[in-house]
């Protein structure tokens, strides 16, 4: 228990950025940051003393004029960051040595505005400094170029590190907002397939819901000498399965307005309308497609049938839109316990929004069908080139 309690225990150096985070993020930091400055910078002009001769008074008024603008620096980072360009430039102008305070408040000042304003106002702050590093009467000699120059590297360091640290959150942010954005369209497009499946679907289970209606009332009509009790039960039935019909009904109403969209009323398709769909795709691509069958034909459950044509025809769909002209086999395979499915083409490959990790709408819409029949799907690289993609649909042993 102690191990995971030090586990975790955030670390100390974590514990330190949070606690400075914490007190950066209060607004009353950057007054009392300048106040701080300020005295640093007047104790060290006082004890380093008048070296230059220079008056006492103007090395304070400077000292004050590099640190006091850090106390705006949330509100006016540009303003405060230029009028510390302008004392330090005047202190050194003045033979002056910058204090350590004011290089810190230029760090601090010059940092805030490449992490804050814009790209226009981060390039004209730094400008004063380039041009006073070139200037010809600056400085006395090789030391005040010299200080110029590191003057200027550290203003240019302060400012390309805010702006990279910029460019950094809004990148992060950019791709949180991308991956928002795609988690909802992948969701809303997983619900509008399950509400498409449900609406085909309907047919299927309406018809068995029927044929127990029908049979049950055949049975009360057709069998003599039948019981009060047996007749009485089997109108139940036929009163329950035609109530159960109406709600199904009512629901695929509601799937229908859902989805905005009207929806024929034709037999759904199955496994025989294979050779339809291959003819049609073979005559709108020009292209090669083969339907072949293994196996012994048996006759499988409606739903089943439905799924497996829906997967070859959006797996020929994906063949038309991301392999045109590519040769394509289609392969039914029925064994004892199962159908299996592949179609595969003879194309370059995954593309984009076919990628090996079903992540595309289409291939997001077969996941639902063969995961609603208790089926697995792979897809991904043919073995010899091309796009691969393979389903096995359970069959029930008690299936007809």
């Amino acid at each position: 228990m102690d191990r995971d309690r030090d586990v975790d225990a955030p670390a100390p150096g974590r514990a330190l950025i949070a606690r400075a985070r914490s007190v950066v993020a209060a607004p009353e930091w950057p007054a009392v940051a300048a106040a701080v400055l300020a005295m640093i910078a007047m104790v060290e002009v006082t004890a380093r003393g008048d070296r230059l001769g220079t008056n006492p008074s103007i090395t304070l008024l400077l000292t004050l004029c590099v640190t006091t603008p850090v106390a705006f620096a949330w509100t006016r980072p540009v303003a405060a960051a230029a009028a510390v360009t302008a004392g330090t430039l005047l202190t050194h102008s003045t033979r002056n040595l910058p204090t350590i305070a004011g290089a810190i408040a230029l760090v601090v000042l010059f940092y805030l505005v490449g992490r804050r304003a814009s790209r226009r106002a981060s390039f004209a702050v730094v400008v004063p400094f380039v041009a006073y590093a070139v200037a010809p009467w600056v400085g006395i000699g090789l030391s005040g170029r010299t200080l110029a120059g590191w003057l200027l590297g550290l203003a240019a360091a302060a400012l390309g590190t805010g702006i990279a640290v910029r460019r950094r959150v809004e990148s992060a942010a950019s791709d949180a907002s991308r991956q928002a954005i795609a988690d909802t369209l992948l969701e809303h497009a997983a619900r509008g397939e399950r509400a498409r499946i449900a609406r085909e679907l309907h047919d299927v289970v309406a018809h068995h819901i029927s044929m127990i209606s029908v049979q049950a009332e055949a049975a009360r009509l057709t069998t003599p000498g039948m019981p009060p009790e047996g007749a009485r039960r089997l109108a139940t039935i036929a009163d329950t399965a035609r109530t159960a019909l109406t709600e199904m009904r009512r629901l695929l109403g509601v799937l229908r307005d859902d989805a905005g969209t009207p929806t024929p009323r034709v037999p759904q398709p199955g496994l025989k309308q294979l050779t339809e769909l291959t003819d049609e795709a073979r005559a709108s691509t020009g292209a090669s497609t083969r339907l072949i069958v293994h196996g012994r034909l048996k006759p499988l459950d409606p739903g089943i049938e439905l799924t497996a044509y829906r997967i070859v025809q959006e797996a020929l769909t994906n063949a038309r839109r991301h392999a045109a002209g590519a040769a394509v086999d289609v392969e039914i395979e029925y064994a004892e316990a199962a159908v299996r499915i592949r179609v595969r083409d003879n194309g370059p490959g995954p593309g984009p929004g076919t990628a090996a990790n079903g992540t595309g709408h289409g291939l997001l819409g077969m996941r639902e069908r063969v995961g609603m029949v208790g089926g697995t799907l792979t897809v991904g690289p043919a073995p010899i080139g091309g796009f691969l993609i393979e389903a096995v649909l359970p069959v029930p042993a008690a299936a007809p």
